[in-house]
């Protein structure tokens, strides 16, 4: 995909939404799919502050690149521990909602509102890509 855009930012990881639904607005995206995306977010950097750090302090560096289609990839990195969220087992959803565990939501969400999610750990950092569109 060529690059049109691009914007990085290292932050704690609290900030991560504002920067991009900053950058989602810019690029155009109806307010709908903001909403949907500020979801999205919330659901990585709660994953990567639960698995990745963990009790400890963490950064996340997070890069917006958009391109001439009107996609917007977001790159979520973390110097964490290693942690891929896309292979956290699916929830139990035939199971009574007293019984199911909290939690195990927030990544089929991830996945039913992007068009892709990839993930890899490379030097000693874990890097999340999600490719979303701008219609959906």
């Amino acid at each position: 995909m060529p690059t049109i855009k691009t914007a990085s930012l290292t932050v704690p990881a609290a900030r991560c939404a504002e920067f991009v639904a900053e950058w989602i607005r810019a690029a155009g995206f109806p307010l709908a799919r903001l909403h949907e995306l500020e979801l999205v977010i919330e659901e990585v950097v709660v994953n990567i502050c639960q698995h990745a750090y963990g009790d400890a302090a963490g950064e996340i560096e997070l890069l917006c690149a958009t391109d001439s289609a009107g996609n917007v990839v977001l790159e979520f990195i973390d110097s964490g521990k290693p942690f891929d969220m896309l292979t956290l087992p699916a929830p139990d959803l035939t199971a009574k909602v007293e019984q199911r565990p909290v939690g195990g939501l927030g990544v089929p969400l991830v996945r039913a509102m992007v068009e892709e999610a990839t993930y890899r750990r490379e030097g000693g950092r874990n890097m999340l890509r999600l490719l979303v569109r701008l219609a959906r």
